[in-house]
């Protein structure tokens, strides 16, 4: 009887112990993911707060938001031609450009908020020079990964239509059958 209970007590600490663990890997994807639609959320705010502010704020607070825009829809544009082309090299290079690009958007940002409009017209041209490089290697990057994935493609297409140009005519080939008494059959006349 004793052995029962503790073949029980132990199923009950098994079952108790993967009810926790599942409990807690749900929690903390659904905390993830909350977490990753509100930065989302921000993003998109955020990027429209800059479209409205561009077209408000005329002259080097306007330029200013331009190259901020320029630089993440450069960014993110790459970033989603990079995740259909699956390079893995030139994620890592990518990544090391979003810090760049992360580090432009912040002083730019701060730039922005300052109140010295001859600070902002000084270093607006180094600014965009930086701007303009890092969009440039994004761009690059993006145009290349894209040729990749069409070339790609189209060699699985040409390969796909030669396979199907051989199976065709591999069906359409035939040769009467015989007839039943081993003869071969006459062609018409």
């Amino acid at each position: 009887m004793e052995t029962v209970g503790i073949i029980a007590l132990l199923f009950f600490l098994i079952f108790a112990t993967l009810a926790t663990v599942a409990i807690v890997k749900t929690t903390r994807a659904v905390k993830h993911g909350v977490e990753r639609r509100t930065a989302h959320a921000r993003r998109v705010i955020e990027d429209q707060r800059l479209r409205a502010r561009r077209f408000a704020q005329p002259g080097d607070i306007g330029a200013l938001t331009q190259l901020r825009l320029d630089l993440r829809t450069s960014i993110d544009s790459t970033f989603e031609a990079m995740d259909r082309a699956d390079l893995p090299e030139a994620a890592k290079l990518l990544d090391r450009l979003n810090d760049h690009a992360r580090t432009l958007d912040g002083e730019l940002k701060l730039l922005e908020r300052e109140p010295d409009r001859a600070r902002v017209a000084a270093q607006l041209p180094a600014l965009t020079e930086r701007t303009h490089r890092i969009t440039h290697s994004a761009d690059a990057l993006r145009w290349a990964a894209q040729d990749r994935v069409h070339h790609a493609t189209g060699d699985d297409l040409a390969s796909l239509t030669r396979d199907i140009d051989i199976e065709a005519t591999a069906l359409r080939h035939w040769e009467p059958l015989p007839p039943p008494g081993g003869k071969k059959a006459l062609p018409d006349q």
